[in-house]
């Protein structure tokens, strides 16, 4: 509950400023605009600097705001507990929170994102000791939240909670991590989008929490909002957990639970 009044209180104070987040904003903008993210999401909480710590890739100018692949890559053995990606132009600017199980490796996440109007992302990272530490990208686009998510609101729908995964890379037992992309079927409307058949806006449905576990062991949890875009890709690693069998389960805003079974020896099959 403490996460959901945090984000709606963040979506409030976007809507309060978003008309000053324009093309044309300055790098003073933009400071201004993060120290009020920053109070709202990260209250009484300071951040270092992450530089050393965390890389966060997105293209500078999107070829579709509503599909900007972003990555968080996080420096070997710095253990971190969990990892925020916020779009502070946005108008829900916190897009993802994934806290990390002991089956977790924190060192890449990926994940496809919607960018409204240009603006800076944020990746923040919690250490071991508790303490915060952030990095900074700019990046151009515009557009990609209202976008709509299909030819209608029927054609989004269409399957919606089938999941894959795709194993990208498969480490030695006993050493290493697998590295893989959970891809789930879902419209993720975020109410901004109007329906190309009927002409009006589709109301808000969209996944707010996944958790994928290695047999028992959780690998993460995930708290999302309306930035992430139409059917989530996730990329992440696991450290093996003397299992291939890895479970999946989605919530999202309609209160549906989505959950699947794979088996890696069957490579997600």
């Amino acid at each position: 509950m403490k996460r959901l009044l945090v984000a709606a209180a963040a979506l409030m104070l976007a809507a309060a400023i978003a008309p000053r987040a324009q093309a044309t904003e300055t790098a003073a903008d933009r400071a201004a605009r993060w120290t009020a993210l920053h109070d709202a999401l990260f209250p009484k909480q300071s951040l270092g600097d992450g530089s050393a710590i965390l890389t966060l890739h997105a293209p500078t100018r999107a070829e579709d705001a509503s599909l900007v692949p972003v990555s968080i890559d996080v420096a070997p053995d710095a253990h971190v507990k969990a990892l925020w990606l916020i779009i502070d132009n946005n108008p829900s600017p916190m897009a993802a929170h994934l806290t990390f199980g002991p089956a977790g490796d924190p060192s890449l996440v990926g994940l496809r994102v919607r960018v409204d109007q240009y603006t800076n992302m944020h990746a923040v990272a919690e250490m071991p000791d508790g303490h915060l530490v952030a990095i900074t990208r700019f990046i151009k686009a515009a557009g990609g939240c209202s976008a709509p998510a299909g030819a209608s609101v029927a054609e989004a729908m269409r399957g919606i909670g089938d999941m894959k995964l795709h194993v990208l890379h498969l480490a030695a037992r006993g050493g290493g991590a697998d590295t893989l992309e959970l891809l789930i079927r879902h419209p993720n409307f975020n109410g901004m989008q109007m329906d190309q058949v009927t002409r009006l806006y589709t109301p808000a449905r969209y996944i707010n929490a996944v958790d994928v576990r290695s047999g028992t062991t959780l690998v993460f949890h995930m708290v999302s909002d309306i930035s992430l875009a139409t059917d989530p890709a996730i990329t992440f690693r696991m450290r093996p957990a003397g299992t291939d069998a890895i479970s999946v389960v989605a919530h999202d805003t309609s209160n549906a639970i989505f959950s699947h079974q794979f088996d890696l020896a069957g490579q997600g099959s």
